[in-house]
């Protein structure tokens, strides 16, 4: 079975301890010569040292220069040159640790990758409960082979794709399938690796060895994506590279007109692209803040700048447009029939039932303000239905097709089958009703849909989803989404979100162990929740709450990071131009230049520090 590489340790790359290296050279310079005010031939010694720990990311830059490309990093390399000609060290030593710190960030930030992966390996138990000759034994999971047969007990995962031949209990294939109702397992029904076992032990038979399990094709299918995904051009790289060539040609122009080289140096003084390297992170650390205060953890800082340019949102139906869990939507009542008194006897019948729809129909007693009591004389027969006696009338609860096996003239009464599970309820021995659940839609579902349009600029809207298609055709219907893909497989997903990506930037949003692959195909993937360690590590941002409202928060906060870093960054970078100009005529010497610079990049700064408060509105539906 695949497995993920081990974890790199954030102090594994030369940038961290780059970064480490500049923060205690320029600490013992600025103790050195405020604390005991010494010669500045001795005070620039640990200077020297921070420029001999950033020569290879000098080198580095000189490489992408050589290679035509021109990004922020690229003139702070040319500014750490500069200062050094000029004997501005320790302004060098400043870009040296901007310069190291964020690459540092970068490369920890493409290191998590590989966690999505740890994770999901370790939803996986390493070893089984073999059975052969009347002993159970425990061996590796690789050991197991078709035709074995293997005890998965209560709560356990389920190691192998199987068949129960023994034993009756109920799994939970939600991060699996997407399928937000817990199934039923009697002798004959399969199971899927992955899956959490209920309240009862299950003898099941491998079909298929763990490496060829539904699991570790999802597994395979992460890595895949893990390895294929596009690496997006961060803003400041995308001004940089429009900012760096024009800064330069301003310089050698200036230089080469005026014959003079100390024009060069002083243009570059005012170029260096603080903006840049410090007004855009300092945004998206405003954001990250403001997100975080909001109930928003923003795992890929990245993801803010890209929100806004979104254009297609593909929605997972379980768990995101819906709440996750089936609700009696329905209550269809033959001529007759009190509703409230009916619910409140099969409520008392269902507080006894293992059933996995027993939760919903006690949760709409409840909803309801009934006073449900107690049952009497409770049976249930696998295979038949629930049994009883509840507020002095007999109570049957049973399927569609068990009725047709009890008794057919009665099931030949029945409504016609809709979108959705349900149940058939007799009241001393007559039909009295149906009972239809579906995985209800959030309330503010349709709304949030409905607006995304023309208040984000979304042109395309997908519903996509591995539960059945009625169910995710009655969803769509409620909520307002026209183009809908039921039953895909992750494997499916991921094709359908890689060919729209291709088209424009999306957006997914999901919860599940499913959805994980796709959350890393997308442009953006946000996850709800915390119900999947697999979706928080995929997502660049994940929502605890679960909240619509949430995630039109996180997109009013990212346009609004987005702007205020583009106000810094540019308005930094025009202050700059104008500054270059003066150095250019002479007007300013490289002193004067970094002056000027200085005081730009406190302005570009102090712009850029209003990300971390909150606006007056966050939502707009």
């Amino acid at each position: 079975m695949d497995t993920a590489q081990p974890q790199k340790s954030l102090f594994s790359s030369k940038e961290v301890w780059i970064a480490l290296g500049a923060v205690t050279g320029i600490t013992v310079h600025l103790v050195l010569r405020f604390g005991f005010d010494l010669p500045d031939a001795v005070t620039r010694w640990p200077l020297f040292a921070v420029y001999a720990f950033g020569a290879p990311l000098v080198l580095e830059l000189l490489l992408k220069m050589l290679k035509g490309e021109f990004g922020s990093d690229l003139l702070a390399g040319i500014s750490i040159v500069t200062s050094t000609v000029l004997h501005e060290y320790l302004a060098g030593a400043f870009v040296v640790l901007m310069l190291s710190g964020g690459a540092a960030l970068e490369s920890y930030a493409v290191a998590r990758a590989s966690s999505v992966l740890r994770a999901l390996a370790g939803r996986m138990p390493a070893t089984a409960h073999r059975r052969r000759d009347g002993k159970v034994e425990d061996v590796a999971i690789d050991a197991i082979e078709p035709g074995d047969v293997v005890v998965v007990h209560p709560h356990e995962t389920c190691p192998v794709d199987g068949v129960v031949l023994e034993g009756r209990s109920t799994m939970d294939e939600s991060y699996l399938t997407g399928e937000p109702f817990l199934i039923r397992k009697t002798p004959g029904a399969e199971t899927l690796s992955g899956a959490v076992n209920g309240e009862a032990s299950l003898a099941i038979r491998a079909v298929r060895k763990a490496a060829d399990s539904r699991f570790a094709r999802i597994m395979r299918v992460m890595r895949e994506t893990e390895q294929r995904r596009p690496k997006l051009r961060r803003l400041g790289d995308r001004l940089g590279a429009v900012y760096t060539p024009l800064a330069l040609v301003i310089a050698g122009a200036a230089a080469y007109l005026s014959h003079d080289p100390s024009r060069f140096l002083a243009v570059l003084v005012v170029a260096t692209p603080c903006p840049l390297l410090i007004a855009i992170p300092v945004a998206l650390l405003g954001g990250i803040s403001l997100a975080a205060r909001r109930g928003i953890v923003v795992r890929d800082p990245a993801v803010m700048e890209r929100v806004d340019t979104v254009r297609t949102i593909i929605f997972d139906k379980t768990g995101t447009l819906t709440y996750g869990a089936p609700r009696l939507t329905d209550q269809v009542l033959a001529p007759g029939t009190d509703g409230p008194s009916l619910l409140k006897a099969v409520a008392a019948l269902e507080r006894a039932s293992r059933h996995p729809l027993a939760s919903a129909i006690t949760d709409a007693a409840r909803a309801a303000g009934l006073v449900v009591g107690d049952a009497d004389e409770i049976s249930e027969k696998p295979g038949e239905g629930l049994r009883g006696r509840a507020d002095g009338r007999e109570i049957f609860v049973t399927g569609r097709n068990a009725l047709a096996k009890i008794d057919a003239a009665i099931a030949a009464q029945l409504p016609p089958a809709a979108p959705g599970l349900e149940c058939v309820v007799l009241a001393d021995g007559r039909f009295a009703a149906l009972y239809r659940f579906h995985d209800a839609p959030r309330d503010e579902s349709r709304l949030f849909v409905g607006h995304l349009g023309h208040r984000h600029g979304v042109d395309r809207i997908l519903l996509v989803s591995g539960d059945r298609e009625q169910e995710v055709a009655w969803l769509a219907r409620e909520v307002g989404i026209t183009e809908v893909h039921a039953g895909k497989s992750p494997e499916e997903k991921v094709a359908i979100v890689r060919e729209e990506t291709k088209k424009a930037p999306t957006l997914f949003l999901g919860d599940g162990i499913n959805d994980a692959p796709a959350l890393l195909a997308a442009t953006v993937g946000i996850a709800f929740g915390q119900k999947s360690d697999v979706t928080s590590e995929a997502a660049g941002a994940v929502i605890m709450d679960a909240s619509l409202t949430r995630v039109d928060e996180f997109f009013h906060l990212c346009r609004r990071m987005r702007g205020i870093a583009l106000q810094s960054a540019v308005g930094g970078m025009l202050l700059s131009v104008g500054g270059m100009g003066f150095a250019a005529f002479g007007f300013l010497t490289p002193v004067a230049g970094a002056i000027a610079q200085e005081a730009i990049d406190l302005l570009a700064v102090l712009n850029a520090l209003r990300v971390a408060a909150k606006p007056r509105e966050l939502t707009d539906f």
